[in-house]
């Protein structure tokens, strides 16, 4: 009985990892915008006659006083709450003292007080973003491109845009390359632009465009005056699934390798290192994510690839072991249900494999895996009809190979429909072609019996 998980199910399981771990890709509920930097700071707010109060405030806050900023700024606006400049300045103060949602609040307040404001429309949506409220953040962002951002300059609008694109990446592909145009018109291409690019393009499989994008991220050093160790290590980690979606699998394990001499211990790296040897048979696979494993225990999806390995390496009861944990988080997850039933046929567990693949049929009646298995459950626990049944449907998403036709065969023997048995039998032996040598022997066998009494 073949297993009912692929190794290349790791490639599925990895995609999570690497597009959550690798922040570079921000397909996490908040996208890779930037935390304040002194490019913030108030200096650059709107212009307006500023009272000595804010003006001691602006220079507490450029020797990073942030508590005696806050105590200028707090009985001025006390007595003047719309003084948009004064309330942009204590929201910053806010957010560098991580007062998260005073900030936010502040921000709204600036906004209000005056609604032209290019800073406040700008910082107020990268904090809503930072804190993954993407609907709020999208609005401000698109009305600070529509405003002169003044003093700040064309590098500040084109940080509107960038996070416009990182918000829209999800939704809006299209929309995403975009913003992304309109921020290279405003300022120079960075790495971190050529990266998002090339998950647009990866993203509309443009995968030839992907490709030559992370290649050009690759071509510059590490830790260079335009790149980082950060921008390597997600490069290295684009291109790898590129090249192990085309199983390219040995040129993806030299290039991971050189990403972890830069990137030591890196979680999306090593995960895609311990996939590539997998799929290459390569026992090192085994004990690297193990270690992996051990170091973040609590991530489903190094949990999953550990466990789809130990399975890979014949391991069924220790594979399961990590099945089950994961199944009590997430219970009618089919795929989790199709590779515990595998290990429990592995296991000789039949009835316990037979209730899993049964649960995964109703939850997702497409799932051809779940029907193989429980084509393969029901033979083992003599329900000939639900075997036939199960494969019937099982033939409507995949083909029929040697293993369906002796199950049908077995199945239609077990009824007693004998003609029909025999067909199916003929069909197996046509089909296996000395691959099966003990079920071609029982094959023949039953055949002699029923083509005898007929």
């Amino acid at each position: 009985m073949p297993r009912f998980v692929s190794r290349f199910a790791l490639f599925v399981l990895l995609l999570a990892s690497i597009f959550v771990s690798a922040a570079t890709f921000g397909q996490s509920s908040a996208p890779n915008v930037e935390p304040p930097t002194s490019a913030s700071a108030p200096s650059a707010a709107v212009a307006q006659p500023v009272s000595d109060e804010v003006a001691e405030a602006e220079a507490a806050i450029v020797s990073s006083d942030w508590k005696r900023a806050e105590a200028r700024l707090a009985p001025w606006l006390a007595a003047h709450p719309a003084d948009a400049r004064a309330l942009f300045d204590a929201g910053y103060v806010a957010v560098m003292q991580n007062q998260q949602e005073d900030a936010a609040a502040l921000y709204r307040r600036a906004v209000e007080a005056n609604p032209k404001s290019f800073e406040a429309h700008v910082e107020l949506g990268l904090l809503l973003a930072r804190q993954g409220k993407l609907a709020e953040a999208r609005p401000e962002l698109a009305a600070a491109t529509t405003l002169d951002p003044g003093a700040a300059g064309a590098d500040a609008q084109a940080r509107a845009w960038r996070a416009l694109a990182q918000i829209d990446r999800a939704t809006d592909p299209a929309q995403a390359s975009e913003d992304l145009l309109e921020a290279l018109k405003l300022s120079p291409e960075t790495p971190e632009d050529t990266l998002l690019a090339a998950s647009l393009a990866e993203q509309a499989g443009q995968y030839e465009a992907a490709e030559a994008a992370y290649r050009r991220v690759l071509a510059q050093n590490a830790n260079s005056a335009t790149n980082s160790a950060a921008n390597y290590a997600a490069a290295s980690a684009g291109l790898a699934h590129l090249l192990i979606l085309r199983k390219q699998y040995p040129e993806a394990e030299t290039l991971l390798r050189k990403a972890l001499d830069q990137s030591p211990g890196d979680a999306a790296l090593t995960t895609q290192l311990a996939t590539v040897l997998a799929a290459q048979d390569k026992a090192e696979a085994l004990p690297l994510i193990q270690k992996l494993h051990e170091a973040h225990p609590q991530d489903a999806a190094i949990t999953r690839i550990l466990a789809e390995v130990l399975a890979e390496a014949g391991e069924a009861a220790a594979s399961d072991q990590l099945y089950v944990r994961l199944l009590t988080a997430s219970p009618d997850d089919p795929a989790l249900l199709v590779a515990h039933g595998g290990n429990l046929i592995h296991q000789l567990k039949f009835a316990e494999a037979f209730a899993a693949f049964d649960k995964t049929t109703r939850l997702d009646p497409a799932n051809a895996g779940g029907w193989s298995g429980l084509a393969f459950a029901a033979s083992k626990t003599n329900q000939p009809s639900v075997t036939l049944h199960a494969l019937t449907m099982r033939s409507k998403y995949l083909p029929e190979v040697p293993s369906t036709y002796f199950l049908r065969a077995t199945a239609y023997d077990a009824l007693h429909q004998k003609t029909a048995a025999a067909a199916c039998y003929h069909q197996f032996l046509a089909a296996s072609a000395g691959k099966f040598p003990n079920q071609e022997w029982q094959a023949r066998h039953r055949l002699l019996v029923l083509e005898d009494k007929k």
